[in-house]
């Protein structure tokens, strides 16, 4: 008999809707998962077992309603803020810090929809990196080979969903951090067009580059976790909210129709540092652009050449984004050398540099939406090598980290500056073992056609019904 973690979450709510499972049912198998694997995965690091129990007993009793995740468990991202659960950040500077009193809206966005949160999944020091590797915490390690990483910054939100711990997990992505740690962990990730969100536009951080995303082991999981965030608020303005679906749970009823597909290997950071694309990488790449001609689908190889100006502006408003930490001179002492590094360098930018850098990716935004426009759907790599070792990331030379993580990462921030939406999709394990996908760029506001696409490319490829981290 089939155990509840070998069923995607849809099939869950289903048997939770039918009364074939119990909320309780389900928390009590995924804390035992989590009990038997997070001590050699380090994907949590808080668990909250007993409010998870409470929360789901609540539930069965009907005093809770069940919402359209009915009672899924899951695991807040620890930067979100969930009233009385501690919020790490992964870093020393919060440790001892008060309880938050109040749930950010991506909490209570969750709670709406009838999700049940177990605790904390890891992440990189402030989610300021590419990695999952802290100081408060041990690495979090890839449930496919554990001397890899999970990528970041939601790692934990990753390699939780993969090694069956949760059914899914919600993530944000301000530079890649749901795609990476998707490509690196074999999940579907998504990171929804700017505004999409109400809970979480992206308007309110610097250059509009944060914004929350799904996490899922297969497309269609994907798509009920992204209702499940969306909610019911007030689509921003900048989404086109009109050509978005009620549900996107509901766009698979109809094939995407023949789409114009371009395919690109570029990307901006091309002349800012050396970064070679790995075979596996791009026999990912070439796989998926066959099959989607053999779909009927028109592919054309892309005219694209990213604005020069984008390295440094972008690399100036990482560090400018690192300021607003608000951190007293104490404080500072205990953070890592890589965020050190950033606040050191945030703190000395004039406001003309900011303001510079600002215009640059407002201009690197409309010449690529532009430089775009001739198609439904871009297609590029994900990451440029196969997932690192753990320890890879140069923990003592600032500069030299950021270099390796572009290496590593060099398709995924440019997409969160053009405010579009884009889909990580798994495609197969190179010879190691470790999985390798690729990158689906949509229209702004072309969520649910990348979702129709990537469940056709689904279907095809198997990957989501057919790998599995052993041992897990």
């Amino acid at each position: 008999m089939s155990l509840p973690h070998e069923f995607p979450a849809r099939e869950l709510v289903s048997r939770r809707r039918s009364g074939e499972l119990s909320a309780t049912e389900l928390v009590e198998h995924f804390l035992a998962r989590i009990d038997a694997h997070n001590p050699t995965l380090n994907v949590l690091v808080t668990v909250t077992a007993e409010r998870a129990l409470e929360h789901a007993d609540a539930m069965d009793r009907g005093e809770a309603e069940p919402g359209i995740l009915w009672g899924l468990p899951f695991a807040d991202k620890d930067l979100t803020n969930r009233a009385g659960v501690p919020t790490g950040a992964g870093s020393r500077v919060r440790a001892g810090a008060p309880l938050p009193t109040q749930s950010d809206p991506m909490a209570l966005a969750m709670d709406a929809a009838g999700g049940i949160s177990i605790g904390k999944s890891a992440v990189c020091e402030f989610g300021l990196s590419s990695y999952t590797e802290s100081l408060v915490f041990p690495p979090t390690a890839n449930p496919y080979s554990l001397d890899h990483g999970s990528g970041g910054s939601s790692g934990g939100a990753a390699a939780a969903v993969a090694a069956r711990l949760v059914p899914l997990s919600p993530g944000s992505d301000g530079g890649g951090s749901v795609r990476i740690p998707a490509w690196a962990c074999g999940l579907v990730g998504l990171k929804p067009s700017r505004g999409l969100i109400p809970g979480g536009t992206g308007f309110d951080y610097l250059a509009g580059l944060v914004v929350p995303g799904p996490l899922a082991r297969n497309v269609g999981d994907a798509a009920l976790l992204l209702d499940a965030l969306r909610g019911h608020g007030i689509t921003h303005r900048a989404t086109s909210p009109g050509s978005q679906p009620t549900s996107f749970s509901d766009v698979f009823a109809a094939p995407p129709g023949s789409l114009r597909i371009g395919v690109t290997l570029r990307h901006p950071w091309e002349d800012f540092v050396d970064t070679p694309l790995d075979h596996s990488a791009l026999t990912a790449h070439t796989r998926v652009r066959s099959l989607l001609e053999e779909q009927g689908h028109t592919i054309v190889d892309l005219d694209w050449s990213p604005r020069a100006g984008y390295p440094e502006a972008f690399t100036t408003i990482w560090k400018a984004s690192a300021v607003g930490l608000d951190l007293t001179p104490d404080q500072r002492q205990l953070l890592e050398p890589l965020t050190a590094y950033l606040v050191e360098e945030g703190d000395v930018l004039s406001a003309s540099a900011l303001a510079a850098a600002l215009r640059e990716l407002s201009a690197f935004e409309e010449h690529t939406i532009r430089s775009f426009s001739d198609v439904d759907v871009v297609l590029t790599p994900g990451l440029a090598t196969a997932p690192p070792r753990i320890g890879f990331y140069d923990s003592e030379d600032p500069e030299r980290n950021f270099s390796q993580q572009v290496q590593v990462t060099p398709y995924s921030s440019f997409v969160n500056v053009s405010g579009l939406p884009a889909l990580a999709l798994p495609v197969m394990l190179n010879p190691e073992g470790l999985p390798v996908g690729v990158q689906m760029i949509g229209r702004r506001g072309g969520d649910s056609t990348l979702l129709q696409l990537g469940h056709q490319l689904e279907e095809a490829l198997e990957f989501a019904s057919s790998a599995q981290p052993a041992g897990f």
